[in-house]
């Protein structure tokens, strides 16, 4: 013979069927009177709630709609929550979502669910009072139903909310990439600059420049864009593949001057700095002199502008011209031993630096001033260059900047 149920299973049991049916008999009473229970949510929300009442008033049709389906679905699911427990949760997955794109705060939405389950309970107690006081005590066993479904549905929304505003953060941090890389690349519509200029926080007419960090440390790109720009300045970061692209309102005043070693890029890190354009649809060619600036840059690390340094800015802006220049002018130089050319080119290099000083340069080379005289009329002598004549000076200035920054 089977074992005999403990008779307290029963009386539980007895207590549990009781407590739905005075549940389901409020519930409908609910139901029945529902757009009341709607109006009497909204005007507590009205109440309690800022961002609800901002909702009510600038869509009152649609807001009440919502929380009467809400509610609807919420009674619904008291009464019967196999078959509408799904209908219920895709309603408050629908609110989430919908509030989100609306951005609605989040805090506001779970503070709704809450109050409209309190108004929910409230009124099958009330209801409950009014027609069977005896019954009241029942509903205390199905209190904990009711709550855990009103638990269910604020993460229901809360997921929904979380899910569509990473949707809509991917989507606008998309958007700003997309716009900014045009703008960079100079193939910006002239009808989306004021979406960009929006989008970007930049006015759309402006005096701007660009601003290319490069490096393979990341760390020290990262400081180094921080140190590029001037406190005061706006400006709007792009980080590409390998190079990272400032776009900087700076007024009236010039592009900012890279800061000087120590305090400047560290190690392989390049910053390179373009002239002044104006408007944003100019970007593309100040991003073009910011990345020529950032050529000129020594490849162990360093920071240009582009205005201090327009004529290697010229040599690397034609790189065929600039390579014919240097083996036109040294190239008799170029052809002789190592050790030979290196000391000569050196001298070259270390006189011009010094304003055509032959002491200066003498004291830079650790030699006597005669030394560098006797090198400096052989350079003469092999390039068929005079360094009194201006032009050649010119000529061989360049050709050595066109050598030192184009020998890849």
């Amino acid at each position: 013979m089977p074992a005999p149920q403990p008779r307290t299973r029963r009386v539980r049991s007895l207590i549990d069927a009781d407590a739905l049916h005075v549940l389901h008999r409020a519930a409908r009473v609910l139901l029945d009177d529902l757009p009341d229970l709607t109006d009497r949510l909204l005007a507590v929300l009205q109440e309690q709630e800022p961002a609800y009442r901002a909702a009510v008033e600038s869509d009152p049709v649609g807001t009440w709609q919502e929380v009467q389906r809400s509610l609807r679905h919420s009674v619904t699911s008291l009464i019967d929550p196999r078959s509408a427990r799904d209908a219920a949760r895709r309603c408050s997955w629908k609110i989430g979502a919908t509030r989100a794109e609306q951005g609605l705060p989040l805090d506001a939405l779970l503070h709704a669910f809450r109050l409209g389950g309190s108004l929910v309970w409230q009124g099958l107690v009330e209801e409950t009072s009014r027609t069977a006081p005896e019954d009241v005590r029942l509903l205390v066993h199905v209190a904990s139903d009711v709550w855990n479904f009103v638990d269910e549905h604020c993460t229901l929304v809360a997921d929904a909310y979380r899910q569509v505003e990473r949707q809509l953060t991917w989507r606008r941090e998309n958007r700003v990439r997309l716009l900014a890389t045009a703008l960079l690349e100079g193939t910006s519509r002239i009808a989306d600059l004021p979406e960009t200029a929006q989008v970007l926080d930049l006015p759309e007419h402006g005096r701007y420049a660009v601003v290319a960090v490069a490096g393979e440390d990341p760390a020290g790109c990262a400081a180094a864009r921080a140190a590029a720009v001037p406190d005061g300045l706006r400006v709007h970061w792009h980080t590409g593949v390998e190079v990272d692209y400032g776009i900087v309102l700076v007024g009236a005043t010039e592009p900012p001057e890279p800061a000087s070693r120590p305090d400047g890029p560290g190690a392989g890190i390049r910053i390179g700095v373009g002239g002044a354009v104006e408007g944003l649809a100019g970007i593309g060619d100040a991003r073009r002199q910011a990345d020529t600036a950032l050529r000129i840059c020594p490849a162990g690390g360093g920071a240009v502008r582009l205005t201090d340094h327009l004529p290697a800015a010229l040599v690397v802006s034609s790189p065929e011209l600039g390579r014919a220049l240097a083996d036109r002018v040294l190239g008799p130089l170029l052809s002789l031993e190592p050790g030979d050319r290196d000391v000569l080119l050196e001298t070259l290099a270390t006189w011009l630096a010094c304003d055509g000083s032959a002491q200066r340069a003498g004291e830079r080379l650790y030699c006597h001033r005669n030394t560098v005289l006797n090198r400096l009329r052989r350079c003469e002598h092999l390039t068929g260059r005079s360094l009194a004549r201006p032009t050649d000076v010119v000529e061989i200035s360049l050709a050595l900047t066109a050598r030192r920054l184009l020998r890849d």
